[in-house]
């Protein structure tokens, strides 16, 4: 009985890991995403100030 409990809260223990690794690559990919989409913001205003100073 106690070789079973050990096993299951092992399992419990690793699916806990699993979960929590799955959740930081998710929120890894999350911040990278916001980073990509700040960075084309970026280049989206300094694209529009360069067209607007100049001259016409």
């Amino acid at each position: 009985m106690a070789l079973t409990l050990s096993m299951t809260s092992c399992r419990e223990t690793n699916e806990d890991k699993a979960e929590d690794a799955i959740e930081e690559v998710e929120d890894a990919a999350e911040d990278v995403g916001d980073g990509i989409e700040d960075a084309a913001e970026d280049v989206e205003d300094e694209v529009e100030d360069a067209t607007d100073d100049s001259p016409q």
